[in-house]
């Protein structure tokens, strides 16, 4: 009796794991099977209706709206390639299964600094290969040109560059790290003189250093990153072969004596990653699902969790994703343990891992996010 009892147990338990393993979602190339959101008890009419009408103010034309938007860096230049965007688009996930979507998710636009969440896992694609033995190290011990020459450059870490508190100090592809996002209150004399933060200390969002690590990274693997992407991201996870991932024109070197291109980790010179909604979408299931696409680990658990860690200058910054831990930038009446990539224009991947949902939504005003997310979460 106490046998047939244990094998009915054990039987009822295998079916429940199976049915689990079955309603979480990893979609195949080219295709995604929708769920109408009222059988998760949700509704997302109201978010998708906001999102549709409160589109990004700034012209569609990116060229004119990055112009605008960096008219008080000296010496800015656009220098990398741009796009006309489209509407406002977007996918919201839950458990993979798609159960909301607005415009034109196919459309190919610019992203940019989402890109730096791409970027930086590169980085951690770099870290499972061992490539890179640990992210405390200094950069210098691989990176052996003068980038990282000097009393200060020297110190800088891995680490210090993903979570972009290196004040790193130099000029790299005609960037002056002090013209990217200089403070209005001093001078340009006053910024070349500055003195410099010790590694480590001092949060700065600046795309020169970004494209530091993108350089250095290109440096590591010895071949372009978008090419790392595709092969040990993007192509696992079945994205599809639109998306591109582009540096200036200036921004070519040498490598075993092949000329390769270090792209950049935003768009703000234009460049950057161009891509469509559904990928993103799948690259944000990707973290979602702690690094495994299906039962594959593409990305050790171990390391998205160190990328979700709050830096101690800035308390809402991982590796190059945003917390909603509490700082400056925390979204009021939503989980705390949301991460999410945004972008110049209101491109944003928000990663729900609690309540298994993604959410992406494009050239949504940005000040109106957490508007838009709080329409989300009312329900939940």
């Amino acid at each position: 009796m106490k046998k047939t009892r244990l094998l009915t147990t054990f039987i009822l338990l295998f079916f429940f794991f199976q049915l689990s393993a079955q309603e979480f979602y990893f979609p195949e190339a080219g295709e995604w099977q929708e769920k109408p959101a009222s059988e998760y008890n949700l509704n997302f009419s109201a978010a998708v209706e906001f999102a549709k009408s409160n589109e990004y103010s700034e012209s569609r034309d990116l060229r004119q709206a990055i112009l605008k938007g960096f008219q008080n860096e000296p010496y800015h230049e656009i220098s990398g390639p741009t796009k006309r965007r489209g509407g406002p688009a977007g996918i919201i996930l839950k458990n993979g299964y798609l159960v909301a979507k607005w415009g034109d998710t196919k459309r190919v636009d610019m992203t940019f600094s989402v890109t730096k969440s791409f970027l930086s896992t590169t980085a951690l694609v770099a870290r499972d290969k061992n490539l890179i033995t640990d992210f405390e190290e200094a950069v210098s011990d691989y990176v052996w040109d003068d980038t990282f020459e000097g009393d200060h450059n020297s110190k800088i870490t891995w680490k210090h560059l993903l979570q972009q508190n290196s004040d790193w100090s130099g000029q790299l592809w005609g960037g002056f790290d002090w013209a990217d996002r200089p403070s209005q209150e001093q001078t340009i004399d006053e910024w070349r003189s500055r003195e410099l933060n010790e590694p480590g200390t001092h949060f700065k969002y600046n795309d020169v250093r970004v494209n530091v690590l993108a350089y250095s990274l290109l440096n590591v693997f010895r071949k372009p990153l978008p090419k790392v992407l595709k092969e040990n991201v993007m192509d696992p996870i079945s994205a599809s072969q639109s998306w591109r991932w582009f540096g200036y024109e200036n921004s070519w070197t040498t490598i075993d004596g092949l000329k390769m291109q270090s792209v950049s980790g935003g768009g703000h010179s234009g460049g950057g990653m161009f891509i469509n909604t559904e990928d993103m979408a799948r690259f944000g299931l990707l973290f979602m699902n702690n690094g495994k696409w299906n039962d594959k680990e593409l990305i050790s658990e171990e390391l998205i969790a160190e990328a979700m860690e709050a830096s101690k200058p800035n308390p809402n910054y991982g590796y190059m994703w945003w917390l909603n831990s509490e700082g400056s930038r925390n979204i009021e009446n939503i989980d705390k343990d949301i991460f999410y990539a945004a972008g110049f224009g209101g491109n944003f991947i928000v990663v729900d891992q609690k309540n298994n949902m993604v959410i992406v939504t494009r050239w949504l005003e940005p000040s109106k996010l957490e508007e838009f997310l709080n329409l989300i979460y009312k329900n939940i």
